[in-house]
């Protein structure tokens, strides 16, 4: 199938971003940078995209993408941050968490994997321990991926038709639509209670995958990089991509 004058506009724009991410990691090399990217997001809402277009040309040595596990017996007795922590950026590292300390807040919430009283701690304490990350040099940037149901389900069906995907699908993914409000309601309260001008949450609409992308990688680009990488990236679209506000959910601007 040839290609259509939307689809050259993509791959030029990606390639662009792409080195101007390049470009940035020089820099954050050179200077000792320490960058972490939190995404997060529905089941299918676009992580695992996202984060293969940001790191395709990137270091692996100062490169990592953290997806962790189940927590063992011995982490479920630690800290709650404590096995995140090991993980954190060095100096001139970029990490990405796809999902995060997050899980708290949302699915562990959904799911009764944690009691209401460690899921107010975490609400509690995450904004404080975010500003410590902040306070000792490190750029933090979180972002939401938000996706519409209708759009979830298609996804969803698409993963388990095709067998190249089945190691994108999880048990948890049977109880995404079910469990749908129970979602928002998580959401909700997990970025009216984290939002800060420390430590904000961005907000991008993933509908479009190629859209999304492009948006969450001029965002990251234009927040992370000097002036002289960042001035030649587009500013994000606003109808895309937009700072977290409560406004924002009774807008309907994010996915009830």
């Amino acid at each position: 199938m040839a290609k259509s004058d939307q689809d050259d506009a993509y791959e030029t724009e990606l390639a662009d971003l792409q080195l101007a991410l390049v470009k940035y990691q020089q820099h954050a090399m050179k200077n000792g940078d320490k960058v972490l990217v939190i995404l997060e997001g529905r089941d299918a809402a676009g992580k695992d995209g996202t984060i293969k277009r940001i790191t395709e040309h990137l270091s692996i040595r100062a490169t990592r993408v953290m997806a962790l596990p189940k927590p063992t017996d011995i982490e479920t007795s630690q800290w709650y941050f404590q096995r995140y922590v090991q993980h954190l950026p060095a100096a001139g590292q970029i990490v990405i968490f796809n999902r995060s300390w997050y899980n708290r807040a949302g699915v562990e919430r959904v799911m009764d994997f944690a009691t209401p009283k460690q899921q107010e701690t975490f609400l509690r304490d995450v904004p404080h321990f975010e500003e410590m990350l902040v306070e000792s040099g490190m750029k933090l940037v979180k972002i939401w991926l938000d996706i519409s149901r209708d759009e979830q389900a298609e996804r969803l069906k698409e993963r388990r038709e095709d067998p190249l995907k089945a190691l994108k699908t999880s048990p948890l993914d049977d109880v995404a639509q079910e469990k749908w409000s129970d979602y928002s309601s998580a959401r909700d309260e997990m970025l009216t209670r984290t939002h800060n001008g420390t430590t904000p949450w961005t907000c991008v609409v993933t509908d479009k995958k190629k859209v999304a992308r492009l948006n969450v990688m001029r965002h990251i680009v234009r927040t992370i990089a000097p002036k002289d990488i960042a001035q030649d990236v587009a500013k994000p679209d606003k109808k895309v991509l937009f700072p977290f506000e409560i406004g924002a959910i009774a807008e309907g601007r994010l996915n009830k």
